[in-house]
């Protein structure tokens, strides 16, 4: 097996660094950009292709991972498709966490094996890309060929290999998003209430590692605490009428207090009778 990479942005790098440091045969890697490459080179070492041409890397490849930037993929793949002439057993994967093997269609069209692999982490730069992948749980999906080549290539990344439906990409990465990016964006909102009173972030991480420690040892069912738990009408008013000048921030308490609403309901630990004065309360049937 040998391996090329199109792209050589932070996953790019850091799947042919651990791919290689792991004996496989990372050959040949392509950006257009010829500061990428130079990053690349101080990574993966001078023993390999690097070159601004896609094709050389079709060429010299028998399995190709596109790691571009989600939006880029399919005219990739389309590029390839125009250019190539049979890529017959060649596998081609992606690495895009919303997007299914199936818009690398083109390529099926010519022959070629399809796939996708992505690792579910996230990377703000190469150096902790490299670090945490070992880690890392990689999802796979692609027609048969492919996730034999896949589950070699995701076995020597990370940590466990989950294989999905293709149809359930879309799923996989909102779920993603929703525990990830937004996590941040919660945060972010948290410090603007913050900023209300002159507290910086900092105080607030040992609550935060408490509860992401709770959520990893009980699940985020049993981690749930807070007057919602505790059908603590009297405090959500009280957060309520403080955010009236604040829609957004409210828009967001209102949204996951009841999210946290069904988890009670779930968990059954209040009674019928405090669980609808929270419902009304929330959904603005009662004024705070």
């Amino acid at each position: 097996m040998k391996i090329g990479i199109i792209g050589a942005g932070k996953v790019g790098i850091s799947l042919g660094y651990v791919l290689r440091g792991n004996g496989l045969d990372v050959a040949a890697i392509a950006d257009r950009l010829p500061s990428a490459l130079e990053t690349a080179r101080g990574f993966l070492g001078a023993d390999m292709i690097y070159t601004a041409d896609v094709m050389e890397v079709v060429g010299s490849c028998n399995v190709v991972a596109i790691t571009t930037q989600d939006r880029e993929i399919a005219g990739v793949a389309r590029g390839i498709f125009e250019a190539a002439g049979d890529v017959t057993g060649k596998v081609f994967f992606h690495t895009s966490g919303a997007d299914p093997s199936s818009i690398l269609s083109p390529l099926g069209d010519r022959g070629a094996h399809l796939g996708s692999l992505h690792p579910l982490q996230t990377f703000p730069d190469i150096e902790s890309a490299i670090e945490v992948l070992p880690d890392t749980s990689i999802f796979i999906e692609g027609d048969e060929k492919a996730l034999a080549v896949l589950r070699v290539i995701a076995g020597n990344l990370g940590a466990a290999v989950h294989t999905i439906a293709g149809e359930d990409k879309v799923f996989y990465h909102l779920a993603a998003v929703f525990v990830c990016n937004l996590l941040s964006a919660l945060m972010y909102s948290g410090m603007g209430i913050m900023d209300r009173i002159d507290v910086g972030f900092e105080p607030f991480l040992s609550i935060i590692r408490a509860t992401m420690k709770n959520i990893e040892t009980l699940g985020p069912l049993a981690a749930l605490t807070g007057p919602v738990v505790r059908g603590d009408d009297k405090t959500i008013r009280s957060h309520l009428a403080a955010m009236e000048d604040m829609p957004l921030h409210r828009e967001i308490y209102l949204a996951l207090s009841k999210m946290a609403l069904e988890m009670v309901r779930e968990r059954k630990t209040l009674s019928e009778a405090e669980t609808e004065t929270l419902r009304r309360l929330l959904e603005g049937e009662e004024k705070t």
